[in-house]
């Protein structure tokens, strides 16, 4: 495994890092089996991912809670562990952004104790919310880092705009944006913004949801609750062009001794400005697999032909 330190920040990592919203994300995913996450997550961490991503949105606080049991067997201090606030879960079930200082504030300690941590390692705000400034959902993030409650600060969901005002101290360290060889809005304006401003770029989604994952057939359905369902990458006609491009990349990944994933994963950290990937998943063989990736040199040639089959 191969470990780098997330930018404006102290926190060393694993290029390969595990993304959690199907471990106890019932609310995201049909049939979750929590010890099959649990299994999930151990099994990273004797492979040497020491870099766990997760939200308080996931399962309601159930994916931090799991986490939490699972972190007490390893030694803390080998481990980053990034967490989310700012989504509200209101007693009516439904969701609201709120960035106000002191809801991020209990949101934190809530984190903390389902997590079983006196800190965490990068806490993000999850969502922008216009209601609150940044100056002051930033400038609470920023309290809680002098704390010590947090050793490093995030950002997710945002336009450029936003995340210019919410840097405007130099406060942020990580942007955590959609990015994949499916998905490369990123590459107009968020990444050059954070290549510039010396911040971490970690892309979610970084398998495009499962599709270059390389098991989607034309046939292939979601269940009716999947949130991917809102994705255009699985509708109509982007879905059938999207499995073309992703047969091509298959014989790519096969001319070089390497699975579909771990190209897709390779490929993004070979692109300036991205420090580290999360692919998530719900059984430990994925992660046995993505742990490869570190691994995967892109020569010039392999990057080009890439970028021509994605152009097709």
């Amino acid at each position: 495994m191969k470990y780098t330190t997330l930018k404006n920040s102290n926190l060393r990592v694993s290029v390969i890092g595990l993304g959690t919203n199907a471990v106890g994300g019932h609310n995201l995913f049909q049939d979750i089996n929590e010890e099959g996450g649990k299994e999930f997550v151990k099994e990273a961490l004797n492979l040497g991912v020491n870099f766990i991503d997760t939200a308080d949105i996931y399962g309601k606080g159930r994916s931090e809670e799991l986490i939490g049991e699972i972190l007490k067997e390893y030694k803390r201090e080998n481990i980053a562990v990034a967490t989310k606030g700012a989504q509200n879960w209101l007693d009516d079930g439904t969701v609201k952004t709120n960035n106000r200082p002191e809801y991020l504030r209990q949101a934190l300690e809530e984190s903390l104790e389902r997590l079983q941590l006196d800190y965490v390692d990068l806490y993000y705000l999850h969502f922008p919310n216009p209601e609150t400034p940044f100056a002051e959902s930033i400038g609470e993030l920023a309290c809680l880092k002098a704390e010590g409650k947090i050793h490093a600060i995030g950002i997710s969901n945002v336009s450029l705009d936003q995340l210019k005002e919410a840097n405007k101290n130099g406060d942020i360290s990580v942007l955590q944006a959609p990015y994949s060889m499916l998905d490369r809005s990123a590459e107009k304006e968020l990444l050059p913004y954070c290549v510039e401003h010396n911040i971490s770029f970690i892309p979610y989604g970084p398998l495009a949801f499962g599709l270059l994952g390389g098991e989607f057939d034309q046939d292939s359905k979601l269940d009716a609750n999947d949130w991917r369902n809102s994705l255009p990458l699985f509708k109509g006609e982007q879905f059938t062009k999207t499995l073309a491009i992703v047969e091509q990349l298959k014989q790519v990944a096969a001319d070089k001794g390497t699975t579909l994933p771990n190209l897709a994963l390779a490929w993004l950290l070979a692109q300036d400005g991205v420090d580290a990937v999360i692919p998530g998943g719900k059984r430990k063989e994925r992660i046995r697999e993505n742990v490869q990736a570190s691994d995967v040199e892109l020569t010039a040639a392999d990057l080009n032909q890439i970028e021509d089959i994605l152009n097709s």
